[in-house]
């Protein structure tokens, strides 16, 4: 057990293996007992996430709603304003989130107004005492530095999957991509929020390569999505089986050992998980979970807020205070 806890970016794959591979109530056991020793088992960060602009974008990632290309219903809305999106910040910091992300469906970010915009909303946020988190896509060297300036405490920009997956799931950029935005942000002194997607059609192989990633990163992520693949109608992966819940437990313990610092997060999918479902979650050493103002993350389901508070309230948790 030493070992497995001791902070390690030189993992192997086949370390990595052993670990995934444990039966599961020993795995669970294990990361618990990692998760102890960084963090208080009753405190939970709760983040809200809010699409800022949706729909519309020109990538073609198998899974998602808001890609232009699939015919998924969804409304196409633009850039919000600055002083809707404080508004909704203030009344998340109120229900008790300590991070507030925006999210925008773009390819890339450009140097445009819209971009000015967004820095703006960022400054904001940030004025009013919320960790600010932003999720906009590929970003270069000057523009991550622009964000860190206007007070973007940390960057989303999950892997989704394995590299030898990858292009069974997205072909209109590459995985080299990611890992260069996430250089970009890391080299602008943002924390780093990067996960993945379980249910994409991968192996287990291709899900111990995706942490094998994370893992050897030259620092760790501080934050670390797993999410559960979020079935929408109308995008090429719609009709795939729902994950099911242990295999989450699965993945969130593993990160939790080979990541004993990170805030693992309980993402997209619990919309579709019990309570007794999402308390194996948290034992396994999830301690970070999404919400929002309406009914969905982004633009697929999630449990409503009041549904999360009676949950936090059965299990003994509490919200995370913002401690920076």
């Amino acid at each position: 057990m030493t070992e497995q806890i001791e902070l390690r970016n030189d993992w192997t794959i086949s370390e990595i293996k052993a670990i995934y591979d444990l039966p599961l109530l020993e795995l669970v056991y294990q990361a618990a007992t990692v998760h102890r020793l960084y963090h208080k088992a009753g405190e939970v960060q709760v983040c809200t996430l809010l699409s800022v602009k949706t729909g519309g974008c020109p990538e073609d990632c198998s899974y998602c709603g808001q890609a232009a290309r699939y015919h998924t219903g969804i409304t196409v809305k633009s850039l919000m304003s600055k002083q809707d999106v404080v508004a909704i910040a203030q009344r998340a910091k109120d229900a008790g989130s300590s991070r507030f992300c925006m999210a925008a469906a773009w390819r890339e970010v450009r140097d445009n107004r819209d971009f000015d915009t967004i820095l703006e909303m960022v400054a904001g946020v940030n004025e009013i005492g919320l960790e600010v988190c932003c999720t906009l896509g590929m970003i270069t060297e000057s523009q991550a530095a622009r964000l860190q300036a206007a007070g973007l405490y940390a960057y989303n920009h999950n892997l989704d999957t394995s590299a030898e997956h990858y292009e069974e799931i997205i072909t209109t950029r590459t995985f080299d991509d990611r890992l260069s935005t996430i250089n970009n942000v890391r080299k602008a002194g943002i924390s780093v929020c990067s996960g993945g997607i379980i249910g994409l059609g991968e192996t287990h192989e291709d899900r111990i390569n995706m942490l094998h990633t994370l893992s050897t990163m030259p620092q760790h992520p501080e934050s670390v999505p797993v999410n559960a693949l979020a079935r929408v109608k109308g995008t090429p992966l719609a009709d795939l089986p729902k994950v099911d819940s242990w295999e989450m437990v699965r993945m969130i313990a593993t990160a939790r050992i080979l990541m004993p610092r990170a805030m693992v997060r309980l993402s997209a999918g619990r919309a579709e998980m019990t309570t007794d479902q999402q308390s194996w979650c948290f034992m396994a050493g999830a301690n970070s979970i999404f919400t929002s103002e309406s009914e969905e993350l982004l633009v697929t389901p999630n449990p409503r807020l009041d549904d999360d508070k009676k949950m936090f309230e059965l299990l003994g948790l509490k919200p995370m205070v913002k401690t920076r």
